[in-house]
């Protein structure tokens, strides 16, 4: 009896420890999770982002960052101080931005499903923004098959950090301007693609959508080894969000949101330099066609290409005006050659 209970007291007391590691971000109306919340602290730095049960772990924060700033649904939701999270649970106004209503064009049966919508993409390197890009997009899908047929950027911009440096053999100072991708959402229409690559599932009802998070990892025992450099720890997160209580199909799809991480060096570096790319797309309209002929730019890393300032619509996810507010005039847009 003296066992068990002394074994009870140990139990309760590593629980409360485990939970003590990690912290929670839930809404102040429903007090339901809230996936996909950013902690950015006072350099600018991405320190954490929250899974889709609205946690993030603890020890990713640092007290000499001091002030942090969350970031949920592309908009600045609050500032705290360290102390703030030792509560555990931090409850933020995710009523701030509203979700927009999609539009639905042409709702008859036809050969293509036209997906539109905004998006925006980054990299940062060992948690700082490298470079970053917004602009609009349309899918195209077969009406099927529900296959992805062809993704079509209508205008876009480009923004990258000067930085003098651009050494072979030192992978932080590089410019990963390659990486910036607008979501590739080839699977979206058939989500069953997931399950035959041993992702592991997870969902969440909200009162306002539905989400699933789908994760998959790779290179997580051993490094690759390609000239001179080395990769390792290779991993995936999509969060897809869909219409609340829907069939989940193309015409419910409200967002979509793939962050890919990888550990690179080469071979001369110590240690390794954490790269993650945030790619990010929300739709705004879906359209129905037998045609599938539609105006489009190259994606062009080197310059922006846009015709209006699709950026200043209050829907669009501005990302640009947060990091500028940290970077101030260090983040350059690339001349604009429409």
């Amino acid at each position: 009896m003296k066992r068990n209970y002394i074994l009870q007291i140990l139990f309760v007391l590593m629980f409360g420890w485990v939970q003590a590691q990690s912290i929670t971000f839930v809404s102040e109306k429903t007090n339901n999770p809230l996936p996909k919340v950013s902690v950015f602290g006072k350099d600018g730095s991405i320190l954490a982002y929250s899974d889709i049960d609205g946690k993030i772990e603890k020890s990713l924060l640092k007290p000499d960052q001091e002030k942090f700033q969350l970031i949920y649904d592309n908009f600045p939701v609050g500032t705290f101080s360290y102390s703030d999270f030792d509560k555990g649970v931090i409850k933020i106004n995710d009523r701030v931005k509203d979700i927009e209503t999609v539009v639905i064009k042409n709702n008859k049966p036809a050969k293509y499903i036209f997906v539109k919508g905004n998006f925006n993409t980054y990299v940062t390197v060992n948690n700082k923004l490298n470079c970053y890009a917004d602009g609009v997009v349309t899918y195209i899908f077969d009406n099927k098959t529900k296959k992805l047929k062809s993704k079509n950027i209508e205008q876009y911009r480009i923004f990258r950090l000067e930085d003098p440096k651009n050494e072979k053999k030192l992978t932080a100072t590089w410019d990963y301007d390659s990486s910036l991708e607008v979501p590739e959402m080839k699977n979206v229409g058939n989500l069953q693609e997931y399950k035959k690559k041993n992702a592991k599932f997870r969902e969440l009802k909200g009162n306002r959508k539905d989400e699933l998070e789908i994760t998959g990892e790779y290179l997580q025992k051993k490094e690759f080894a390609f000239l001179g450099f080395r990769f390792f720890d290779l991993r995936g997160i999509l969060n897809i969000a869909y219409e609340k209580d829907s069939k989940k199909t193309l015409r419910d799809l409200l967002e979509y949101n793939e962050i890919s991480f990888l550990k690179l060096k080469h071979k001369s570096e110590e240690s390794y330099n954490q790269l993650i790319a945030y790619n990010n797309f929300y739709t705004t309209e879906v359209n129905f066609s037998n045609e599938n002929d539609i105006d489009k730019v190259k994606f062009d890393t080197d310059k922006s290409n846009y015709k209006n300032s699709f950026w200043t619509d209050s829907s669009f996810p501005n990302m640009q005006t947060i990091f500028s507010s940290y970077f101030k005039g260090d983040l350059k847009e690339q001349q604009n050659k429409k």
